[in-house]
């Protein structure tokens, strides 16, 4: 069934007919595809796993076009093409959500249990988690659904597991309290990659730390002032430092001071990490609330002083402050300081806070009992990967970003303290740790490695008391360790062998690190290979005046309302069009271009085949002789030229990812060359008996060319218009030869 050629190009009633017919031809699957020749190259995309909790944005748009671009135009160059579709089961976002609906009805996750609240959330994502993949059909997207892969399917987390059990058995993970960035909202662990800054208008603080015995050596001087952003922390510090450059303060490295509020005694050391153009030179060093502090109290032997808990109150180390939450500490303590002349001064003072990349929650730096996985040994590999040319990443300018991020990289911290993701394959000896309340590991900071096993399966008998059930334990892993296994674990046993390694991925800035460094570590770990060769970063689409899109904030676009309005072809054009630079200003005039130039496409390719005598062509011409194809007239031979020149650069744009560059070409050609000027030279030709065959022929050829370079960007309209000519109705321009 082909779409009415006799009226005009109406996307609503076509994309979905269009769509249906992809599928049912099942060429999306390389396996079906009519492979020429047996020694082809395969040509594997990998999408972006987006959230089950989420719905189609600018972002998805633009990116899942670009893929599909790709995918499209090497499927039509003969290559055995696999977009692998999947989605994530985004720990922090899906729990949250459910948690949200569960607040509505006037319940919790606790008094569902644990059991029975997983239950809940795949209750959940069987009713919404399909949600952005019906969207992204919508878009036209070319994946092989056949193959679509959730991260929680069973296959998926057996891989999961068995990667915590080889990194474990290589030495590479190991569990031990650090201070570790903390959402006191979301309940659990994040890694610095899932956290995102905001600039807030706040305070500096002067603070006088009263010196001991200091007459002597640093005569008329009482106090060492420390400047801090938060004085609630002060009742952890377990030291004063300063830069050892800094000569201000040669005379006080290893003093003595007294920490105000409390009677304890605390150092001032010398470390290279204090800047001293912050304040006075010389800050509070707080163990257990800094990531920075933490590693400066290691060097220096510190103790850690926690004063703030998971919820973010203050503790009982805190002493009269306990209960508190960290606002109304800080204004008590600020008010004694002051009444006990201990505040020099305070001024006002910009600076960014750190937030949750989900819910927005201040983040806590707090000391937690953690899984950590070591990365010296697997950054480097990451990084010579790219530094040799083996993975690709382009605009280059963010090869920079990679490098900085790999070769000062901390461990990952990769257990989270959630109830929905894939539990720790850890089983720990219940008459060992005398409890048998799954959630022991929260309150016990001094299990040994003696406590526990790691594997897969839960151990048939204890192998540490030999006689209990073993208890597993409650934390989950980091989501972006399951994603960052995607191009391998997202294949089945056979496809690992067909189609891994893979060619390209392409996603926003934001997942440079997050996911492609990753994967890449963690496909030379267990493949042996890097997962693909091309990382492509697309930019940003920000709103008309150049903010945030963002659905709470009221200033996000959804992409939806553009497929409904104008349809799929007129908003991937739009996406496209505007994407020439790393941040994209959006301006829905290009929409309305884009809806323009599906009409031009199809109302031109009436025109030929009017001027064919309303006859349908043999697709895809091979009954086009060359001497049919001989120019016959000046207008002839620069549409012929113009056409092989427009198809090489196209070919260049596409294989050198300059989507917007290859589109714009192939507009100005299609519009102006082929429709301005030899549509219209084409009338007269045609009626002239010397040259009317050749004109047809030519006409017909350069129509159907230009189809063909304009499928990847707008194929539904595409399809259509080639479907309505073709005599035999029976061919996808989808796959045929480019």
């Amino acid at each position: 069934m082909n779409a009415d050629f006799s009226k005009p190009y109406d996307p609503k009633a076509t994309e979905s007919m269009i769509y249906q017919q992809w599928l049912d031809s099942g060429y999306f699957n390389p396996d079906n595809l009519k492979i020429k020749n047996p020694k082809i190259q395969n040509y594997v995309v990998y999408m972006p796993l987006p959230n089950v909790t989420g719905t189609l944005h600018m972002g998805h748009a633009l990116d899942n076009t670009g893929s599909d671009i790709l995918v499209r135009y090497y499927r039509m160059k003969g290559f055995r093409t696999l977009w692998l579709p999947g989605t994530d089961h985004a720990g922090i976002a899906t729990q949250y959500k459910v948690e949200k609906e569960l607040r509505k009805e006037g319940a919790s996750r606790f008094e569902l249990g644990r059991e029975k609240f997983i239950e809940r959330v795949w209750k959940w994502k069987e009713e919404y988690g399909g949600i952005i993949i019906d969207q992204l059909k919508k878009l036209g997207a070319s994946a092989d659904w056949s193959r679509l892969r959730f991260t929680m399917d069973p296959d998926y987390t057996k891989d999961v597991l068995s990667a915590f059990v080889h990194y474990y058995e290589k030495g590479l993970i190991y569990r031990g309290e650090r201070t570790v960035n903390w959402c006191p909202r979301c309940g659990t662990s994040l890694s610095e990659l899932e956290l995102e800054h905001q600039e807030e208008k706040g305070s500096l603080w002067y603070i006088k730390y009263p010196l001991i015995d200091t007459k002597h050596e640093i005569p008329n001087t009482k106090y060492i002032i420390v400047a801090t952003t938060r004085p609630e922390t002060m009742l952890g510090d377990t030291a004063v430092a300063v830069n050892p450059n800094d000569k201000r303060y040669a005379k006080f490295i290893g003093k003595t001071i007294r920490l105000p509020l409390t009677n304890r005694e605390i150092p001032i050391v010398a470390d290279l990490k204090i800047d001293p153009g912050f304040g006075t030179g010389a800050v509070k060093v707080t163990p257990a609330h800094d990531i920075l502090d933490f590693e400066i109290g290691g060097r220096h032997k510190l103790a850690s002083i926690q004063v703030i808990d998971e919820r973010g109150k203050m503790n009982a180390n805190a002493g009269s402050y306990a209960g508190m939450k960290t606002e109304e500490a800080r204004k008590a303590i600020v008010e004694r300081l002051a009444s006990e002349g201990l505040l020099e001064k305070e001024e006002s003072y910009v600076h960014n806070i750190t937030i949750c990349y989900r819910c927005g929650h201040v983040i806590e730096p707090i000391p937690s009992m953690q899984w950590f996985l070591q990365m010296d040994k697997l950054a480097a590999n990451a990084l010579k990967t790219v530094q040799s040319g083996k993975v690709d990443i382009q605009p280059e300018n963010f090869q920079k970003i990679y490098f900085d991020w790999l070769e000062n990289i901390r461990d990952w911290t990769i257990s989270r303290q959630l109830w929905w993701g894939h539990q720790l394959p850890v089983w720990f000896c219940k008459n060992q740790t005398g409890s048998s309340n799954s959630q022991f590991l929260i309150s016990n900071k001094n299990l040994s490695a003696e406590d526990f096993v790691v594997s897969v399966e839960k151990p048939a008998t204890c192998p540490i008391c030999k006689n209990c059930d073993m208890i597993k334990s409650p934390d989950v892993l980091d989501t972006w360790f399951s994603s960052a296994l995607w191009p391998f674990a997202g294949l089945s046993e056979s496809d690992r062998k067909n189609y891994y390694p893979g060619n390209f991925v392409s996603n926003a800035r934001d997942i440079l690190n997050l996911w492609d460094a990753r994967m890449i570590f963690s496909g030379l770990e267990f493949m042996g290979k890097p997962p693909f060769q091309n990382v492509f970063v697309h930019g940003t689409i920000l709103t008309k005046d150049g903010k945030r899109m963002s659905k709470s904030l009221g200033t996000g676009i959804d992409p939806l309302k553009y497929i409904d309005q104008y349809g799929a072809d007129a908003t991937r054009f739009a996406v496209i069009w505007q994407a020439n630079g790393q941040d994209i200003h959006w301006d829905e005039a290009a929409v309305m271009a884009g809806r323009k130039f599906c009409n031009k496409i199809w109302n031109a390719s009436r025109f030929v085949l009017e001027r064919s005598g309303n006859s349908k062509f043999d697709l895809p011409l091979q009954t086009e002789t060359q001497n049919s194809l001989t120019p016959q007239t000046e207008a002839d031979k620069k549409i012929l030229a113009k056409l092989a020149e427009v198809k090489k650069q196209t070919e260049r744009y596409i294989e050198t990812f300059e989507f917007a560059k290859a589109l714009q070409n192939l507009y100005d050609f299609f519009w102006h060359d082929f429709c301005d000027i030899y549509l219209e030279e084409s009338k007269g030709q045609i009626a002239d008996e010397k040259t009317g065959s050749s004109t047809q022929a030519i006409l017909r050829n350069a129509l159907v060319e230009s189809l063909k370079m304009l499928h990847p960007f707008m194929p539904f309209v595409t399809e259509a218009v080639y479907q309505n000519l073709d005599e035999r109705s029976n061919q996808f321009l989808m796959t045929t030869e480019w």
